[in-house]
């Protein structure tokens, strides 16, 4: 895994509005991949506040537990990005 797939998966999961399959659909890491990553890659107090904030209730990081309102996962930014797969269908 290169460092900008390795940035973007992080900057993918810290994201509230993009879910663990858009993850997964994009760079074939699951959810459980994801946290072992998140874990590794992020300072121990970062990892906690995010393990949190996905935990809470309100998350919408699991797509059957999101709001029906949100029908998309793309982020504004997603078409600037190089190697996206998803921008690209």
């Amino acid at each position: 895994m290169t460092t900008i797939e390795l940035d973007r998966i992080i900057e993918m999961a810290w994201e509230d509005r993009t879910p663990f399959e858009a993850i997964e659909i994009q760079f074939g890491l699951s959810e459980s991949d994801v946290i072992k990553l998140m874990r590794k890659e992020l300072k121990s107090s970062s990892f906690k506040l995010w393990r949190k904030r996905i935990n809470n209730g309100i998350s919408s990081k699991h797509l059957n537990k999101r709001s029906n309102e949100i029908t998309r996962f793309k982020s504004n930014q997603q078409r600037l990005i190089s190697n996206n797969k998803i921008s690209k269908r």
